[in-house]
């Protein structure tokens, strides 16, 4: 019985594990500390909008933000991130995606390994769970986390329809988009699979028709559970601010630089801290087994072995990244593929956190395949430390390391975080007593020194918002209001000209004045804005965190103040000609 517990230690450590993520969670409740940046202000706020307006299932319709954008230009309902949403409340939903998330890791590697090795897999049970783990605990872009768990499966699934292709499977892979997002990663599943299709074909010397419907099938499905975003690609007939936004166009050096960069750390999306501990196992191992290869004149080892299909696989993801900054080549590829012109091509290093682990388990399952049993320990050893890292990096989206630091901080210091937590980030509470007391029914409003996101997750209409796809007309209209703000301060107006997601009321001294803490004081507290323009879009109320020193200038009036001790700043409500 000891040895049956002790031999299943991995299966211990994952379930001990999302029961502790589950506690902390429930017990610290909403004074969690949760990443505000492509999150809490943009992906949360708008499932909690549409939760707001009963508009997840709803055709036809705009959704109040951004003067007012089609439901279609949101995420598709027909989405397992979106349902939870629509299920529960939204910090519920967030929490129960990220344990989800790890789950389907866990879940999608472990199918994919046991068919990889077959029979052998009983050996390499402890691997495939900590492989599934890690991948599954990796603090990459939240709304996505689903999407990125999901690779292995979808892997697993073509695998099963090239060797044994039968309805079922050509079934699941239709339904797979559930689980995905096409432009995140569909488009390059299905450029990958095409890829995969012609290198088969050339190889085997015959066509691969089951790959081929799979291809078809998996196209469909996309289509399929994302009716939405292909409605609006194809047949919306607006011209939106992809058509202006300005990419970089980075000279060769730079963009070699870009691509090593990427390589060796990753993305803020996309972060898997490699660079800590499995890039360097990588490396050396990729030079101790190609110079095997090479002392032995072993050519055909270094084209047949799949670690190094893997390793190429990491480079060419990294090139791409960096040739996509380059001016004529984006060009090029925009003039052949009009409709890719805006696209994000470069979003192939999405796939490469799961290659990084997937060649570093590759490494560690050959160390089990040695006599010695010490290796095995040892290779057990490298992935709880790979594990470890994961979990004790700082990084961007880690918002179990955070909530856990500051809470403990917090217990143990009496040393409260400058950072807002969940639910004073968006102050519910507050807002409602706000709306209560000036008897909001629905005006345009906007904030100043705060996240539009706020607003609008509080039921508040906003003319400023953030969204990388709505008419260019909108933005154009939106910028006379800002006008006088960026003209004063280049980096805000060439942010906004040259790319415009977010629509925002900046400072017309300042970079920027919107931050996520609570001590955060700007050096200029007018507010540099077209009041008749704000006017002529419908605007009526600018919802400030600053008292404005110039309120008589831009021709508004404080109508309250307020916030409580429980609040992380005061709300200042100012109403357009009153």
């Amino acid at each position: 019985m000891k040895k049956k517990i002790f031999d299943s230690w991995y299966v211990i450590l994952i379930v001990l594990f999302l029961l502790s993520v589950a506690m902390v969670y429930v017990f610290f409740g909403e004074s969690s500390y949760i990443a505000v940046h492509d999150n809490l202000d943009l992906f949360v706020a708008q499932f909690q909008m549409l939760k707001n307006t009963d508009s997840f299932f709803a055709h036809g319709v705009d959704v109040p933000f951004l003067g007012g954008v089609t439901r279609d230009n949101l995420p598709s309902e027909l989405s397992l991130y979106t349902l939870l949403y629509f299920m529960f409340p939204s910090f519920a939903a967030y929490i129960i995606g990220y344990l989800l998330k790890v789950i389907l890791a866990v879940f999608s590697v472990w199918l994919f390994v046991k068919d990889w090795y077959g029979a052998e897999f009983e050996n390499y049970k402890p691997l495939a769970a900590m492989f599934g783990l890690s991948y599954g605990v990796l603090n990459m872009f939240p709304a996505f986390g689903i999407p990125f768990a999901s690779i292995p499966l979808a892997l697993y699934l073509l695998r099963q329809i090239y060797r044994k292709p039968s309805a079922k499977w050509y079934l699941a892979l239709f339904c797979y988009p559930f689980l995905s997002y096409f432009s995140y990663f569909g488009f390059f599943i299905l450029a990958y699979l095409l890829a995969g299709i012609i290198w088969l074909g050339i190889r085997d010397k015959k066509v691969s028709v089951s790959l081929i419907g799979a291809l078809l099938v998996l196209g469909m499905g996309y289509v399929f559970f994302e009716y939405r975003l292909f409605y609006v690609m194809l047949f919306g007939g607006v011209e939106t601010i992809r058509s202006s936004m300005v990419e970089a166009d980075l000279t060769a050096g730079e963009i070699l630089f870009q691509s090593k960069d990427v390589w060796m750390h990753g993305m803020f999306h996309a972060e898997s801290v490699h660079d800590k501990l499995v890039l360097w196992i990588c490396v050396i191992y990729f030079l101790y087994v190609n110079g095997k290869y090479i002392a032995k004149k072993n050519w055909k080892g270094i084209f047949h072995d799949v670690y190094n299909l893997v390793m190429f696989l990491l480079v060419f993801n990294s090139l791409v990244y960096g040739i996509y900054n380059w001016g004529a080549f984006r060009g090029m590829i925009e003039t052949i593929l009009p409709p890719l012109k805006g696209f994000q091509f470069n979003r192939t290093v999405f796939f490469s956190p799961f290659l990084w682990y997937a060649a570093f388990f590759l490494i560690l399952q050959r160390g089990y395949d040695l006599s010695y049993k010490g290796f095995r320990w040892g290779a057990n050893l490298l992935a709880l430390a790979a594990f470890a890292i994961i979990l004790l990096t700082p990084s961007r989206y880690n918002d179990l390391y955070h909530t856990c630091k500051n809470k403990a901080l917090e217990i143990l210091k009496g040393k409260e975080a400058d950072e807002m937590n969940y639910e004073e980030f968006y102050s519910r509470e507050l807002f409602e007593r706000i709306k209560g007391e000036i008897g909001y029914e629905g005006e345009w409003s906007a904030a100043y020194g705060f996240h539009p996101a706020v607003l609008e997750y509080n039921g508040i209409a906003t003319l400023d918002g953030y969204l990388g796809f709505y008419p260019q007309q909108y933005k154009e209209d939106f910028r006379k209001v800002i006008a006088p703000a960026i003209e004063r301060v280049e980096p805000s107006r060439s942010y906004y000209d040259d790319w415009g997601a977010r629509a925002y009321l900046y400072s017309g001294t300042e970079a920027s004045v919107v931050s996520h803490l609570k001590s955060f004081e700007p050096l200029d507290k007018d507010l540099y804005i077209d009041s008749k323009a704000f006017g002529e879009m419908g605007g009526k109320y600018i919802f400030s965190r600053f008292e404005l020193g110039n309120e008589d200038e831009i021709e508004m009036e404080l109508i309250g103040v307020y916030g409580t001790d429980r609040n992380p700043y005061a709300v200042y409500v100012y109403a357009l000609g009153t």
